[in-house]
């Protein structure tokens, strides 16, 4: 019961904050409020990819229920780490290029640092795994896993198509949505 009580605010209130945070850093509503339902989405994958995991492949009857609240902090804080070392280099370089070229030219130059420390982390806590604890082998697991799905797929892949699309209207309200 405290941990549903704790989760229920603590989730977001975190959400609220980075997404403040993210405002101020890249000057814009639209592109924040994306990047945060980014990270909320890929929790929510990791914790229904774990659920599955937990019970057909472990064999776990049950998960902690501090476990979910764990993997919510550590997969956010990294997941907007992320985010924020892309876009601050596509906004850098939209201000010189436009928003496609900026979009590329910032995923060249830090695609493979992130998709690296993100290998890196995950292996880091994939060895929390060998620890006969069933509460360290969920956070490894949720860590991990919802670390390669942000760094392979949401960071990589979505949020760049997701700017694509958009357009320079991702930048809205600032001076940067009328970058081509």
């Amino acid at each position: 019961m405290t941990a549903e009580r704790d989760r229920s605010l603590i989730v977001p209130v975190v959400l609220a904050i980075i997404l403040v945070i993210l405002v101020g850093l890249l000057r814009s509503l639209l592109l924040p409020v994306l990047l945060v339902a980014t990270v909320a989405l890929n929790f929510l994958a990791t914790l229904g990819v774990s659920a599955l995991v937990f019970e057909h492949v472990f064999g776990f009857t049950g998960t902690d229920s501090a476990v979910p609240l764990y993997g919510f902090v550590f997969l956010v804080a990294l997941g907007v780490d992320y985010n924020i070392f892309l876009m601050s280099r596509v906004r850098e370089e939209t201000e010189r290029h436009g928003t496609r070229e900026g979009l590329r030219r910032g995923l060249v130059a830090t695609g493979g640092v992130i998709t690296s420390a993100g290998v890196v982390l995950a292996a880091t806590f994939a060895a929390l795994g060998v620890i006969p604890l069933a509460f360290l082998v969920q956070i490894a697991f949720i860590v991990a896993f919802g670390v390669l799905l942000d760094t392979l797929v949401v960071r990589s892949l979505l949020v760049p198509a997701l700017v694509r699309d958009i357009g320079p209207t991702v930048w809205w309200p600032g001076t940067l949505r009328h970058r081509p």
